[in-house]
């Protein structure tokens, strides 16, 4: 799944970069919508992120485009790579990556298994 943010004044820091945890909650974010969408019913919640490694900073007026690509898949559980470039420009590289973990749970919160992932069809 790809998805775009806008980067505006609000998500900077003191210095005029995008402050990280507006990226990782963007990120997070993304990445729990790619996993809701390919296994619906599922009610995933976010149990961990890797490396998170930022390349370069970000300045306002940038659009990001977002990457999930499913990576690995569990019981239980599924993750997702993620990586961000600027705009849709394979060759600006990548600012930012990490793989997110969620794992499916019940209404008490309990790990739950994972329903049958739908394949999506590439949208024209």
């Amino acid at each position: 799944m790809i998805t775009h943010r806008l980067v505006l004044p609000e998500d900077l820091n003191q210095y005029g970069f995008l402050f990280g945890g507006k990226m990782l909650a963007w990120v997070d974010e993304a990445s729990w919508i790619a996993a809701s969408l390919d296994f619906p019913g599922c009610h995933f919640v976010t149990v961990g992120m890797d490396k998170v490694e930022f390349h370069h900073g970000v300045a306002k007026g940038v659009i990001l485009e977002i990457q999930c690509v499913l990576v690995k898949q569990g019981r239980t559980s599924v993750t997702y790579q993620v990586e961000v470039r600027q705009g849709s420009s394979k060759d600006q590289g990548v600012i930012f990556s990490t793989c997110v973990s969620f794992v499916n749970v019940d209404s008490d919160g309990s790990k739950k298994e994972l329903g049958d992932k739908i394949e999506s069809t590439p949208s024209v």
